[in-house]
Order: structure tokens, then sequence, then C-alpha cells
């Protein structure tokens, strides 16, 4: 498998960003980051940053919960969220 690229360190957050540092934190066998803003124009925190859909499955989800797994998908995210994430749909299984 090839290594996703690194984050850039500025400008507004992309899902090639959230897809490697979650394939970095999370080590997932499946990850699908969509970039789902477009949906949302005209909303009124639109202009805060960008809504995304992350879709991931690994084996660190085993044996917790839907609140534990979303908390680990946003403390793997937490140097992002400043970058412009104002919203994050996560649906997150263990294997």
């Amino acid at each position: 498998m090839t290594a996703a690229p690194a984050p850039s360190s500025d400008g507004p957050v992309t899902a090639a960003d959230i897809d490697a540092v979650l394939r970095a934190a999370l080590q997932p066998d499946k990850l699908v980051v969509d970039n789902e803003s477009h949906l949302h124009a005209g909303h009124a925190g639109a202009a805060e940053g960008s809504h995304f859909r992350v879709t991931i499955t690994s084996a660190r989800f085993a044996g917790t919960t839907r609140v534990a797994r979303h908390r680990l998908v946003y403390h793997a995210l937490n140097g992002l969220m400043p970058r412009g994430i104002h919203a994050l749909a996560i649906v997150a299984e263990a294997e």
C-alpha cells in the first residue's frame, strides 16, 4: 500500500489532509473521506469551514463504543480542526 501524502501545513483543510492523518493514526482497513461542502452552500456556517463525511473501519475500534470511536477520530484530527473543519459526519466501525 502506498503511503498517503502528508497533510499540508497551511491553507484550508482538504479531504487528502484528513485521509493522511487518519491513516497514520488509526491504520484503517477502509477509509473514505468526502468533502460535502457543496451540499451546504449558502448555509450560515459554510463560510466558517468545510463539511466532511468520514467512513472508516479499523481494528483500533474493536471493543469500543460508538462514542469512543468518534473520540478517536476527533483526537486524530485535533490538529486540523483550527484550519477549517466546520462539520464532520463520522461512520466508524470495527473490522
